[in-house]
């Protein structure tokens, strides 16, 4: 058995949903999973079919960005993920998608905002879009800095009240305490992102939804008092 095998099974599994839950087009999207024990992640190999992967595939990378295990070239978005590991130590995996509805509101820079309980119930409050990126973060370690701008956007923010973002002119990421949470999250932002389209389409000055009904739905999920689901 290849060392790993837990996180690299994960990671496996959570590429393959991508295309079920319709967030990707060809190959545009990747997932990784951190150890945080061994203080390695598993990721997508770049550019291979979802309907191919096997976990054997997944490329074994550590924080400092050296590729361990894999034949396979990672994700192009590798330095992008182990930023995020590395800025927020309570995340378990990443999510990167190009999902269209999302990609939207990241090419207007417009933040996603909480116009319903639906959003609520996943994010606390607006999910935040970066600002443009520098011609010299372009031209340098363009996707490190891509996991900059990101922990930057969420600057004294809990990046779990909000477990997403959108990349100026880019796209989505997403994270969670899982692979399949993680995905959850990147699916339930573009279910969002596509219902606040169509909001703004029929009411274009429709205001955010009241703070008092944005909390509850949060809360009755999240958090010591959350009492949404099973125990």
């Amino acid at each position: 058995m290849l060392s790993h095998q837990a996180i690299r099974e994960e990671c496996c599994e959570a590429n393959r949903l991508l295309p079920a839950t319709g967030l990707v087009d060809l190959t545009f999207g990747n997932v990784s999973v951190i150890d945080r024990e061994a203080g390695v992640f598993a990721i997508k190999p770049s550019g291979v079919d979802y309907a191919d992967l096997t976990p054997e595939q997944m490329v074994i990378v550590d924080l400092e960005g050296n590729v361990l295990e894999g034949n396979l070239r990672p994700s192009s978005d590798t330095p992008t993920h182990r930023h995020l590991f590395l800025s927020f130590p309570g995340i378990r995996s990443v999510v990167h998608t190009h999902s269209r509805n999302a990609v939207a509101f990241a090419q207007a820079l417009c933040p996603l905002p909480c116009l319903g309980t639906t959003h609520a119930d996943h994010f606390r409050g607006d999910v935040p879009v970066t600002r443009h990126m520098t011609p010299e973060e372009i031209n340098g370690d363009y996707e490190w800095e891509t996991g900059k701008v990101i922990a930057e956007a969420f600057a004294g923010r809990d990046p779990m009240d909000a477990p997403a973002v959108l990349v100026a002119g880019h796209g989505p990421f997403a994270w969670g305490p899982s692979a399949s949470k993680a995905v959850e999250y990147a699916h339930a932002l573009e279910i969002c992102a596509e219902m606040a389209l169509k909001t703004l389409s029929l009411n274009p000055g429709i205001g955010e939804l009241p703070k008092v009904l944005r909390e509850k739905h949060f809360l009755r999920k999240h958090g010591k008092n959350a009492y949404y689901g099973q125990a």
